[in-house]
């Protein structure tokens, strides 16, 4: 039987090095991201908290009142994804939805007593993360920073790019 030769191998381009998925900032936000997303669920549970609605409290419980274009601004969630997650927790009881007095055309969102209530319970949730990830609260804050730094940049080159 003939034996089978195998291709030439070519040269290793240096640049594959970058291409193994152990060496993509990319996929180490989104593993790191499902699994803060895991590590939340069973602390968010009690409260009867999806992790999406605990953001828009987290953002209100910071300042109450405001408007989804806001919310939605802050949270980098369109108004397609972020409808249906208010109508949810306004059905819940946790906030309300109004009309702006002002402006017809704008709906601010405010915390109900139930929403705003939740505030006392949620308290422990960053010391539970702070113990999970066993980092100090100095090294979590400046991680945080840092994360924050590099969306802002990777925003404005998406912008730039556009």
């Amino acid at each position: 039987m003939p034996t089978r030769k195998s291709p030439p191998q070519a040269a290793a381009d240096p640049r594959d090095h970058w291409l193994k998925l152990d060496h993509q900032l990319c996929f180490a936000l989104y593993s790191s991201s499902l699994a803060m997303t895991k590590l939340y669920k069973p602390l968010l549970a009690p409260l009867g908290l999806t992790y999406p609605q605990y953001l828009v409290l987290l953002v209100l419980w910071e300042q109450d009142g405001q408007p989804v274009s806001a919310l939605g601004e802050r949270l980098s969630l369109d108004s397609g994804t972020l409808t249906p997650l208010l109508k949810r927790m306004e059905q819940s009881g946790l906030l309300q939805r109004l009309r702006d007095a002002n402006d017809e055309r704008r709906v601010l969102i405010t915390l109900t007593h139930d929403g705003r209530a939740l505030k006392k319970a949620a308290r422990k949730i960053p010391e539970s993360l702070a113990c999970a990830s066993a980092c100090g609260l100095d090294e979590l804050q400046a991680l945080t920073q840092r994360l924050h730094a590099l969306r802002d940049q990777l925003q404005r080159s998406v912008q730039a790019a556009a």
